[in-house]
C-alpha cells in the first residue's frame, strides 16, 4: 500500500495495536474525521491490512482520513495524541492484576518509541491494568502528568448507563451517571450523581435491584469475556477512547471520569485514578473535586489504594 503524506493542517493520531480495540478506535476515529491515522502493530500485514480496508471505506461513508498501517515508529512523527492499545488481551479467568508483569513491557517499549518521535503529544493509554500502565507510559516518557491520562471511568460510566436504559426501557441519552475509582473491581459509581431525565435514579429503582446494577457494571468487562470467550470488549472501550481523543483535538472540555495523577484531591495523592476532568487540548486540563458521601469517598480511597499496590508491584 502506498503511504499517502500526511495533509498539512490536520491532527495526527497514532493508535497503537492494531487488534479490536486499536482497529475499531482507527473506525471511530475516522468516522469523525479527527484526522490522519497512524495503526502501529509488530504483526507484519495486520495494521496494513486493517489500515487499507477501513480507507476504502472513505468513499463510501465520506470520510477524509488518511489511515496507514506501519511497523516503524517513523511513520507516528508528530502525532498529536497517541493511544496506546497494545498489550496481551484478558482471557477467561484471567483478572486485570494477572497481565500487569507481561503488559508492562509492552507498554514500556511503545512507550518510549512513541515519544522518541511525538515528544508533544498527548498519550492516553487503554492496556490493562489500566491504571498501573498510565503510571509506566507517564514514567517512560517522563511528560507532565497532563498530558498522559487513561480510559477508565468514561467506559465504566457508559456501562452503568447502559445497564440503567435496559432496565428501565429508556433512552441512554437521558441516563447521566458517573463511576471514579480504579479501572478494576473495586471501581465506584456513584449513585448520588446518577439521574434519568434529572430524577435522582433513587426514585426509580429500588436500593436492591441498583446494587446488581453496581454490580454488574463492576464485572462489565469480565462478563464480555465470558461471553466471547476468545477476546475481550472492544466496541464500548474504543468509543470511550476516541471521545477522549475527540474532547482533546477538537478542544472540546468535555467533563468525563478518567484516570488522572492526583495530588491531593479527594485524600488521595501520587497515583492515577478514576476521577471527573475536564478534557482538552492541554489534556487534563482540570480536576473537579466533588462533594462525595462518607461512603462513596471510603470507597475511592480504598480503589485508589488498591492502584497503588499494583503501582508497587512494578518493575520500572
Amino acid at each position: 500500500m502506498a503511504k499517502k503524506a500526511a495533509v498539512k493542517g490536520r491532527n495526527k493520531i497514532t493508535i497503537i495495536g492494531a487488534g479490536n480495540i486499536g482497529a475499531t478506535c482507527a473506525h471511530w476515529a475516522a468516522q469523525k474525521e479527527l484526522g490522519d491515522i497512524v495503526l502501529v502493530d509488530i504483526v507484519e500485514g495486520v495494521p496494513q491490512g486493517k489500515g487499507l480496508d477501513l480507507f476504502e471505506a472513505s468513499p463510501i461513508e465520506g470520510f477524509d482520513s488518511n489511515i496507514i498501517g506501519t511497523q516503524s515508529y517513523k511513520d507516528t512523527a508528530n502525532s498529536d495524541v497517541v493511544v496506546i492499545t497494545a498489550g496481551l488481551p484478558r482471557k477467561p479467568g484471567m483478572s486485570r492484576d494477572d497481565l500487569l508483569n507481561m503488559n508492562t513491557k509492552i507498554v514500556k517499549a511503545v512507550t518510549g518509541q512513541a515519544c522518541k518521535y511525538s515528544p508533544n503529544a498527548t498519550i492516553i493509554v487503554v492496556s490493562n491494568p489500566l491504571d498501573a500502565m498510565v503510571y509506566v507510559a507517564q514514567k517512560v516518557s517522563g511528560f507532565p502528568q497532563h498530558r498522559v491520562f487513561g480510559q477508565a471511568g468514561v467506559l465504566d460510566s457508559a456501562r452503568f448507563r447502559a445497564f440503567i436504559a435496559m432496565e428501565l426501557g429508556v433512552s441512554v441519552e437521558d441516563v447521566q451517571a458517573m463511576v471514579l475509582g480504579g479501572h478494576g473491581d473495586s471501581m465506584v459509581p456513584l449513585l448520588s450523581y446518577t439521574t434519568v431525565g434529572g430524577i435522582p435514579i433513587k426514585h426509580l429503582v429500588d436500593k436492591e435491584r441498583l446494587a446488581q446494577m453496581v454490580d454488574r457494571t463492576r464485572k462489565g468487562g469480565g462478563e464480555i469475556v465470558a461471553l466471547l470467550k476468545t477476546g475481550s470488549a472492544f466496541y464500548a472501550p474504543s468509543a470511550a477512547t476516541i471521545q477522549m481523543v475527540e474532547s482533546v483535538l477538537r478542544d472540546k472540555k468535555r467533563v468525563i471520569p478518567c484516570a488522572a495523577w492526583l495530588t491531593g484531591q479527594y485524600g488521595i495523592k501520587d497515583v492515577y485514578c478514576g476521577v471527573p476532568i475536564i478534557v482538552g487540548a492541554g489534556g487534563v486540563e482540570r480536576i473537579l473535586e466533588i462533594p462525595l458521601s462518607q461512603s462513596e469517598l471510603k470507597a475511592l480511597r480504598k480503589s485508589a489504594s488498591d492502584v497503588r499496590a499494583l503501582i508497587q508491584a512494578l518493575k520500572i
